[in-house]
């Protein structure tokens, strides 16, 4: 994002949260963020054992149906044609090809296969393309997750009628840092596409990419968006950037990785039976890390070799890695 291009920002609509819920303020979860390392992950720990069996992890697969050209100038995105990343814009896979892609996911031990379309706001024509891919993937007894951008009403009726269980639209980060980020779509907007999520009936699959620059209060400022949806996200997705030569924030400072830890203790302590994946940024993640953020509360990963356009830890060394932490699949 360049700084001519206009930067809309909005504060978001209001969101509602059950009476008998609590709400968690952004001071509140940074409170969280500040507890000494250790105290943070007991109380995570806890949380997760109270709601979780301690050692075991889902496993999702993630395609790209149809690959870059996407209108979006979102700061962090390859698939932006706003940035010169060397993707190429592809047409939507056909049925045969993501038949082949996910009976290998359910073979390789996934539960979920995830189809993700680098559209701002998908056609009803695609809609009516993706609900045959969706019933192929339901026919293998995999779980269906679809990422297709923003969607209307019917649109998100549509995918629930197909089959899908949960849709994955993501806030990326806090209201205040949104605009830094994103200048082509505003925050109401991604909850209004949560709202027709919810309302279809699918579960929302929703978080945010952490290393963007944000502040600590920022990291809190996302996390409460999150918790403070009514219901919280069934699946809150944590991806650390990975930083992709061409766009804007290529060359980013790294995020330190016991703050990337943390966040993930403290999505866990504030979405207690959300399953919190750990997403973007595994392959560069050693093995200890990625074991904390297992402590942490972390039940979920993405798996296999590749997500969307950036590389990801393959099978095997995922395979030992839960060897040697004697996890199992959820």
């Amino acid at each position: 994002m360049t700084a001519t291009q206009p930067v809309h920002l909005v504060r978001p609509a209001p969101v509602h949260v059950h009476p008998s819920s609590e709400r968690w303020s952004v001071e509140a979860i940074e409170a969280l963020f500040a507890l000494p390392f250790n105290d943070l992950i007991f109380r995570a720990q806890q949380v997760h054992r109270e709601h979780f069996d301690a050692n075991a992890v889902q496993r999702s697969t993630l395609l790209s149906i149809k690959t870059g050209g996407c209108p979006e100038d979102c700061a962090y995105c390859p698939q932006s044609v706003h940035h010169d990343t060397g993707v190429e814009a592809d047409k939507l896979m056909d049925v045969a090809t993501v038949r082949q892609a996910a009976q290998a996911a359910a073979a390789a031990g996934a539960t979920r296969f995830c189809m993700g379309a680098a559209w701002r706001e998908p056609k009803d024509r695609d809609i009516e393309k993706v609900v045959e891919l969706v019933r192929e993937v339901k026919s293998l007894g995999l779980e269906a997750c679809c990422t297709l951008g923003m969607l209307s009403k019917p649109q998100a009726q549509a995918l629930k009628e197909a089959g899908v269980d949960y849709y994955n639209h993501n806030l990326d980060t806090s209201p205040e840092a949104y605009g830094r980020i994103i200048s082509t779509r505003v925050y109401e907007e991604r909850l209004q596409t949560l709202a027709h999520v919810r309302d279809a009936g699918m579960n929302v699959c929703c978080g945010g990419i952490v290393g963007m620059g944000e502040s600590r209060r920022e990291r809190a400022g996302l996390v409460a968006q999150l918790a403070n949806l009514d219901p919280h996200p069934e699946s809150v997705p944590i991806n650390e950037l990975v930083q992709v030569e061409g766009t804007p924030l290529a060359g980013s400072e790294k995020l330190d990785p016991f703050e990337f830890v943390r966040t993930i203790a403290v999505a866990r302590i504030t979405m207690p039976t959300a399953y919190v994946r750990l997403s973007a940024g595994r392959q560069e993640m050693g093995d200890a890390i990625q074991a904390l953020c297992f402590l942490a509360g972390a039940n979920s990963i993405f798996y296999g070799d590749k997500l969307l356009t950036t590389g990801n830890p393959d099978v095997e060394r995922d395979e030992a890695l839960f060897e040697r932490l004697g996890l199992k699949s959820a």
